[in-house]
């Protein structure tokens, strides 16, 4: 290509040469001479082109030649190092056959080393013992790769480290322990605090339960602490010295405690109920409300009653007296007379006596029922979570359920007491209102004596 070039070039470069002449020929002999001039150097041009041709193709051979060269060098060498490569394996194979039957027993011990020193790597890694003595999994890791490898041998002070941790673990599990640390608090602040841990089973803070994290090494206090029981044996192990404190210990190194405090507290249970449970609640509060108000209004009115039943002096700031004034002001009346304004006297304070008792009534009644229409709106919402997604997951069927089931304890928690309230109440004003229909007997036939003497003397 790069040939086909250079001749056009020429001839382009003569065509030129030749136009340029071909303005200065005066006649077509002088035009003739010019063009057999021209067509001479061209000629001369394309043997130089053709020399340089040849020196050049002499020289690509030689470049042939010598890439032959290396080919041939680069097969030999391949054959060679392959016929190397095949003997090493061979010979690989062999020392590695003898190595196995040197090592026989030991072969096994090394498994048995390297499945301990995962084992317990694995230990370390939820183990509070690592809170206070850090970099005990370092160790492990390498030792269990080192096991995992065939070409090295562990050495008798790796074993006796090995062995050391283990004991060590032991040993630590048994103590009571007090050591300073970085705590991070619940609010993410991270300070120095007093930590005690209590063997291998938990850690504590200024009365707090506190968690070790072992992918950042670092001691954390729970977000959400165990109900006051937990944390008041925890205070007291954190003030005491020397004395012996009941503590609840969780071997599973937290997993229970983990458990523990994710359990929802009385609040969270309540609010489980949704809607409806908060409707039972405020029925509740409105039932004991009238309560409180009916037993301190029975309370003074009987205790009035109890003083007026001890004097004959009526008065008016009570049903007795009340009842006790109308004889007063009707002593001309006859018996039968007497007899009705007492029952209208009596009908007129009763009111008084029971008012707002229904209504405590109505709430043990309602309450259960409430109860149970939040648990049908609970099965409903279970039964559409089991349609969407299926049981695969109960976690997405606990809501439902949760509130059907806590309507219902609301309901029952909020009757039960009720009832026993609406009864007792009850109890108390028919107590005071047989006291004033007994007194009221007792006035008629009072009366009645007084007026039968009478009549037989007249």
């Amino acid at each position: 290509m790069n040939t086909i070039n250079r001749i056009l070039t020429s001839l382009t470069f003569a065509g030129v040469m030749v136009s340029a002449n071909a303005q200065q020929a005066s006649n077509l002999d002088e035009l003739l001479t010019q063009l057999e001039k021209g067509q001479i150097a061209q000629t001369q041009q394309n043997i130089a082109r053709e020399a340089e041709f040849t020196a050049k193709k002499s020289q690509q051979d030689q470049l042939l030649k010598q890439a032959i060269t290396s080919r041939e060098q680069a097969v030999e060498k391949s054959t060679e190092l392959e016929s190397s490569y095949q003997e090493n394996e061979v010979d690989i194979a062999n020392k590695t056959d003898a190595l196995n039957k040197r090592m026989g027993e030991l072969k096994e011990l090394f498994g048995v080393l390297q499945q301990v020193a995962g084992d317990t790597r694995s230990k370390f890694q939820t183990s509070t013992i690592s809170a206070q003595i850090p970099g005990r999994g370092e160790f492990l890791d390498e030792f269990a790769q080192s096991m995992g490898s065939s070409s090295k041998l562990a050495s008798i002070e790796e074993i006796e480290r090995l062995w050391f941790e283990l004991q060590r673990e032991m040993t630590e599990s048994g103590k009571v322990h007090k050591f300073t640390a970085q705590v991070v608090a619940a609010n993410g602040e991270k300070v120095q605090s007093e930590v005690i841990r209590v063997g291998g089973f938990n850690l504590i803070s200024n009365g707090k339960y506190l968690e070790y994290i072992d992918e950042t090494g670092s001691i954390a206090e729970l977000i959400r602490q165990p109900s006051n029981r937990y944390l008041d044996s925890a205070s007291q192990l954190s003030q005491t010295t020397s004395q012996a404190v009941p503590f609840a210990l969780d071997p599973t190194g937290g997993s229970i405690l983990g458990l523990l405090v994710q359990a929802p507290d009385t609040q969270e249970r309540i609010e489980q109920g949704g809607p409806v449970g908060n409707v039972i609640i405020a029925l509740g509060i409105i039932g004991l409300l009238i309560a409180l108000e009916r037993f301190v209004s029975l309370f003074l009115i009987g205790n009035k009653v109890n003083r007026q039943l001890k004097t004959s002096v009526a008065s008016s700031d009570n049903p007795l007296g009340r009842v006790m004034l109308v004889k007063d002001n009707n002593l001309d009346a006859d018996t039968e007379t007497l007899e009705l304004k007492l029952s209208e006297r009596i009908l007129k304070e009763v009111p008084m006596l029971t008012t707002r008792l229904t209504l405590i009534k109505i709430v043990s009644v309602v309450a259960p029922l409430i109860g149970l229409l939040g648990t049908v709106t609970g099965m409903i919402n279970t039964f559409q979570a089991i349609t969407l997604f299926g049981t695969g997951d109960p976690k997405l069927m606990a809501g439902g359920i949760s509130q059907a089931l806590v309507t219902t304890v609301l309901g029952l928690v909020v009757a039960i007491p009720m009832v026993f309230i609406s009864t007792l109440l009850n109890t108390r004003s028919r107590g005071i209102i047989n006291v004033l229909q007994q007194q009221s007997a007792g006035i008629i036939a009072e009366r009645a004596e007084m007026v039968e003497p009478a009549e037989k003397g007249a």
